[in-house]
């Protein structure tokens, strides 16, 4: 079902539509709120805190955006104000800084001792990304695991391209000052 024929759907009250549209993003919005608040119970709450907001508002949707993009708005919202309100700020881990494909702790499952050496790293990580200011932190999740685009990214956060451009470099540049500092 296209995007604008399931809005049409929706906003007609039709609950199978609904039920549609939940399934088909409630993946994406659970992996977001996950990534922000590193905590499953609370991920699964904000899911659902997520889709009560986008059928209530759903109405105001105005479609000159994808629908995706309109509800990653509502999910780095709403998680964002989980976070602040539990203070917690764990998004990333050590893949950040090594690449996805290249990471030499792939082998951490095979090898105990690499499990335990990436638990530490991760660890330190999350230290570093709590006190990274929250914009940064959702351009660096949007990007980097979300494999949003930078224009993707700028929609969402409702901000220029190059305003990303800057959260993404400045956000990287102070997570490896940090990191640096944590390891020595």
């Amino acid at each position: 079902m296209k995007n604008l024929e399931l809005l049409e759907k929706i906003r007609r009250g039709d609950r199978s539509a609904f039920k549609h549209f939940y399934e088909e993003y409630k993946g994406m919005v659970f992996n977001v709120c996950y990534r922000m608040l590193n905590d499953k119970q609370d991920a699964e709450d904000a899911t659902q805190d997520i889709f009560v907001k986008a059928f209530r508002s759903i109405q105001k949707f105005r479609s000159d955006a994808k629908l995706s993009t309109w509800l990653y708005q509502i999910a780095v919202n709403t998680g964002l104000n989980y976070a602040r309100r539990k203070k917690i700020a764990t998004w990333l881990s050590l893949d950040f800084l090594v690449g996805k494909e290249e990471s030499i702790l792939d082998n951490a499952q095979a090898r105990p001792d690499l499990k335990l050496e990436k638990n530490e790293s991760d660890a330190l990580v999350q230290q570093a990304i709590q006190s990274l200011p929250p914009r940064q932190r959702t351009a660096i999740i949007l990007q980097r695991y979300e494999e949003l685009s930078y224009k993707e990214i700028a929609e969402v956060m409702k901000t220029s391209l190059s305003a990303v451009e800057s959260l993404l470099h400045h956000a990287k540049d102070n997570l490896t000052k940090k990191l640096i500092v944590l390891l020595k």
